[in-house]
């Protein structure tokens, strides 16, 4: 795919436009012919951090770019998996090719050429105490000059012995591009980004699970009235939604009122959905900010601070406790499919109820996921601690927050996995359900097919849990 200077997919072959190119280097030349008076650059020809105030020299400013990606890689593993790193270097890629990074053609083709031939940095995803990401950048850009370690097939390999089994020289730093390399905060964008696309599969898929209670338990659907949104209109579009699915279907006799767990989804679905578009939208503004520091922006060096990614960890917290609240619901939703008081239903949903144990066991592992998950619900934004001599003496933790989000994700969808079973089993049970979920049903069942007969769920609970990562609806 060519890379213009607009919006590219991560995950082709990129070749870099020619006009682009020329573009990058005009910008390029502009930036040295700034460099070249006497005025500080912060990171250029002075120390950083706490020591901002050192003046250097030419030698000195020489080594600096080479020494600002070494010192700083203090890390270790668990290391980020390959698909986060490469979202990582393509985060990095468009914000080398916004007007004001100045960074060289030469560099910008060097990560492209990383990025083609599948060069994959070890990236630590925890200890990262700095008020931005300088050691996971630390890491991930200083295998671009042969050193630290990167991995091939999984395997910690030096950097230096991969760059030459793909022929590549190790690359030389010109001003500022250690700095810049360092800079902003790519790792809370990726999480954002990704951690965003799986809450909305997630919420997609607990909209599923809840019409699939209310089908199998029967359940009155006046509380699920779109009039009864008011002015929320993401409360409506999910009462619509539900309404499309489970229709004017068939109450069991008897039931007034629903399992609360049953009628409140829908407002902790509307809440969730907000949440994480809110989430999209900070993702978005923060494409329009310059992310280096100091940023080149018309002939000027300007400090910013987008090291501070306080507006996406924030809202990856709020996405994070709205995915737990969701995994509470849906575990106590389980529970009432299980109770035949309230589904009608053979217990614990067994044709053969004593002799076999039937889904209780499932709805124990969907109880230790919750009890991890419950546990991610505590915000990973606050608690800042003086660093570099009180010089940088707050953090953002924005990229823990995106840990935090794509882990509870990882929980909710092996709960929603659960429930999704056993809905379906509740339904092979029962009589036909609405007509509208018949393919929902279906898919389940193509993963995980109807218990006759006790049988170690496991394996196809994971395997259900992988496809509901790809499911389309």
């Amino acid at each position: 795919m060519i890379i213009d200077g607009s919006e590219f997919a991560d995950s082709e072959r990129l070749i870099l436009d020619k006009a682009l190119v020329t573009a990058l280097q005009e910008r390029r030349e502009a930036l040295l012919t700034a460099l070249g008076g006497d005025a500080p650059v912060y990171g250029v020809n002075t120390g950083m951090g706490r020591l901002a105030g050192v003046a250097l020299d030419e030698r000195q400013q020489a080594e600096h770019q080479r020494n600002l990606l070494i010192g700083r890689a203090v890390g270790g593993p668990p290391w980020l998996p390959p698909e986060d790193v490469r979202a990582l270097l393509v985060t990095r890629l468009r914000d080398f090719l916004q007007p004001w990074s100045g960074v060289s053609a030469e560099l910008v083709q060097f990560l492209v050429d990383r990025l083609n031939d599948g060069f994959t940095p070890a990236v630590p995803r925890g200890g990262l105490g700095s008020s931005g990401e300088i050691i996971p950048l630390s890491h991930a850009f200083q295998t671009f000059l042969g050193i630290g370690t990167v991995l091939e097939d999984g395997v910690e390999t030096p950097a230096a012995e991969a760059l030459a089994k793909r022929g590549a020289e190790p690359y030389v730093l010109g001003p500022k591009e250690g700095a810049s390399l360092l800079q902003g905060s790519p790792l809370a964008v990726v999480h954002a980004q990704r951690g965003w696309a799986e809450a909305r599969q997630l919420i997609q898929l607990q909209t599923l699970t809840e019409a699939m209670a209310i089908d199998v338990l029967g359940a009155p659907r006046e509380v699920f009235s779109p009039v009864m949104a008011g002015g929320d209109d993401h409360l409506r579009r999910l009462l619509q939604a539900l309404t499309g699915m489970v229709g004017a279907g068939p109450v069991r006799a008897g039931v007034v009122q629903a399992p609360l767990s049953v009628r409140v989804a829908p407002r902790a679905l509307a809440h969730a959905s907000r949440v994480n578009d809110e989430l999209a939208d900070a993702r978005r503004r923060w494409g329009t900010m310059p992310g280096d520091s100091p940023s080149f922006v018309e002939g000027e060096f300007l400090p910013g601070t987008a090291y501070h990614a306080i507006d996406l960890g924030l809202r990856m917290d709020a996405v994070t406790a709205a995915l737990v609240h969701l995994g509470e619901i849906s575990v106590q939703r389980m529970h009432r499919l299980l109770d035949e008081r309230f589904s009608g239903l053979p217990p614990q949903l067994t044709a053969d109820p004593g002799p076999r144990a039937g889904l209780v066991p499932l709805h124990k592992r969907a109880v230790g996921e919750l009890h991890a998950l419950r546990r991610l619900a505590t915000p990973a934004t606050l608690g800042s601690i003086d660093t570099s001599a009180g010089q940088e003496d707050v953090q953002a933790f924005a990229w823990a927050a995106g840990e935090q989000l794509r882990a509870a994700a990882t929980h909710l969808f092996a709960i929603t996995a659960c429930e999704l079973v056993t809905g379906s089993q509740a339904r092979y049970l029962a009589s036909d359900g609405v007509p509208a979920l018949g393919a929902a049903y279906e898919w389940v069942r193509s993963v995980v097919p109807p218990l006759d007969e006790d049988r170690p769920l496991g394996p196809e609970i994971e395997r259900l849990a992988a496809a509901c990562r790809s499911f389309s609806g």
